[in-house]
């Protein structure tokens, strides 16, 4: 009889790869859990701080302040108006306060209405010259210690003095408190040393200086007003003459507003400088005056030509009294007329004070 076969129970492919598999896995846990180390522990409560960074505010921009006379800008001016209204060359005025454009001014800008004062350094017309304030660098104390020197007010060092030091032909360092032991010797020096006795000074006479006169009195003149003024002579030097020919129709009026005379005549005929002096506007560029002209005479008058038809000067020309620089006509005016103005810095005053008789 034939021995009945054995039954063998072999595990399945499924199930030993899924045990290798946790095995591993176990072994990569226990790996890493032997190799992590507890992290250090740092104590900060002793750890000094950062330095802190200094940091320098920026300087805060200085104002531009006008010295001098000033004029805010008001809506609707322009830099001519501004410039006549003034007694002044309107490209003067735009160079002072540099603009670049003189067509472009801001309302509320603040323009200075003199030239500005020489920078500091420069001589001034007066011939006084400005320079900056200097002054001198603090001295600090502690630069000197441990050089053996002592700082001074003007910053010269002194030597340092030892200790128990004595009085040499180049440096005293006597009297001084010492203490030293009895000797004949001793005894000796002190009775060479021994001061002598003062001599007494001469009395100073005493100077009383005597008191200054007071200064007279001075009152401040008046002044009359412009318009009410009387020529002075340098407006007789200027000899004024008539800018034209024709009728009077239209006299000066403060109260009416009125800032100089109408003169009727015919289209194109002459019109010439009151006085001598130099052309500081030709163009059109003032509202109400058309094609007009400025003439600049000297530091104190202008005079000007409105309503021209034509102007046969430029600017900057200078022209002498009589020559002729435009031509009679009616450019934002309802007639042919020349309406003539004279100003006294900047402040129109009535012509018939200044021309002669008609």
């Amino acid at each position: 009889m034939s021995p009945e076969p054995r039954t063998v129970h072999t595990p399945s492919l499924r199930t030993s790869v899924l045990a290798r598999a946790a095995v591993i896995a176990l072994v990569f846990v226990l790996a890493s859990c032997a190799s992590r180390r507890p992290a250090p522990v740092e104590d900060r409560s002793t750890r000094p701080p950062p330095p802190a960074t200094a940091v320098t505010p920026a300087a805060p921009a200085l104002p531009v302040e006008a010295t001098g006379p000033t004029y805010t800008v008001k809506r609707g001016d322009t830099l001519y108006a501004i410039a006549l209204d003034h007694g002044l060359d309107y490209r003067e005025l735009a160079a002072w306060n540099n603009l670049e454009n003189i067509n472009v001014i801001r309302t509320g800008q603040v323009l200075r209405l003199s030239p500005p004062g020489p920078p500091a350094g420069e001589t001034s017309a007066t011939g006084v010259t400005t320079t900056p304030l200097r002054t001198a660098p603090p001295v600090d104390p502690g630069e000197s210690r441990g050089t053996g020197a002592l700082p001074t007010a003007q910053g010269v060092a002194l030597p340092h003095t030892p200790l128990g030091a004595r009085n040499t032909d180049v440096l005293k360092v006597q009297p001084k408190a010492l203490k030293e032991p009895y000797t004949e010797q001793a005894w000796r020096d002190a009775q060479r040393a021994a001061p002598a006795a003062p001599v007494a000074a001469a009395p100073v006479p005493e100077v009383v200086a005597a008191a200054p006169p007071p200064a007279p009195r001075v009152e401040p003149a008046r002044e009359a007003p412009a318009a009410a003024a009387a020529p002075s002579e340098d407006d007789a030097k200027l000899g004024w003459m008539w800018p034209a020919t024709g009728k009077l129709i239209t006299g000066f009026s403060d109260t009416a507003n009125l800032k100089g005379i109408d003169i009727a005549g015919k289209e194109g005929q002459p019109i010439v400088a009151s006085a001598a002096g130099k052309v500081v506007y030709a163009g059109t560029g003032l509202r109400g005056y058309g094609k007009l002209v400025i003439i600049k005479h000297n530091a104190t008058y202008l005079s000007a030509y409105a309503h021209n038809r034509e102007i046969v000067v430029k600017e900057g020309q200078p022209v002498a009294k009589g020559q002729k620089i435009a031509e009679m006509g009616n450019t934002d005016s309802d007639q042919v007329k020349l309406h003539f103005e004279i100003r006294r810095q900047g402040k129109p005053v009535d012509p018939l004070k200044f021309l002669p008789p008609a």
